[in-house]
Order: C-alpha cells, then structure tokens, then sequence
C-alpha cells in the first residue's frame, strides 16, 4: 500500500480548512460555528504534523505545536460552552442574532 505524500496531506487539510471557513461563515447557530473553528484548527494540526514529517523528520517540533493547539483547543471549547449555554439560559436560543444583545 502506497504511503500518502505531503502534497496529498495537505490537499486533505486544505479541505477541512476551507470546509470550516465556510461553515463558520454562513451558519448562524453557535455549535455548528465552534465545530467549524475546532475543524480550522484540526487542519492547521494536520500541517503542522505532515510538514514535522516530510520536511523535518528528526525533529518534534510540529508534534509539540500540534499539542500546545489541541490544549488551547480544548480551554476555548470549554469557555465557548459555557458561553453558549448561559446564552441559552437567558435568551433561550443560540443563534448569532440573538448573541448580539451580549455586547452592552
């Protein structure tokens, strides 16, 4: 079985960055805009990754980023949440129009 190449890894993380821009930009609902920023995220992982493999293999560089960014993911997850369920316990919704009103 043929081992995928560097340009293949990034084509595949092209795709998931590109998918995660466009779903953050058209949806209006609050989950589907964090899945779609921990999507951005898990490409630039997956570049981080394939580029630590192909292009430095000796080094851990990329494998350390990769953490540092699955850590601060999983802290912005969390805070997001709790965001969105307090938002949903005021307003009893959690479309962006409706998080508009958290501004003053």
């Amino acid at each position: 079985m043929m081992e995928p190449g560097l340009y293949h890894i990034l084509f595949i993380s092209a795709g998931l960055f590109f998918i995660g821009v466009y779903g953050f930009l058209t949806r209006r609902n609050l989950i589907t805009m964090l899945m779609s920023i921990e999507l951005i995220l898990n490409s630039v992982n997956l570049n981080f990754i394939a580029f630590n493999k192909y292009l430095w293999p000796g080094k851990l560089d990329g494998l350390f980023f990769t953490i540092f960014i699955i850590a601060i993911a999983a802290a912005e997850a969390a805070v997001a949440i709790a965001i969105i369920i307090n938002l949903y316990r005021t307003h009893r919704s959690i479309d962006v129009e409706d998080a508009e009103q958290l501004k003053y």
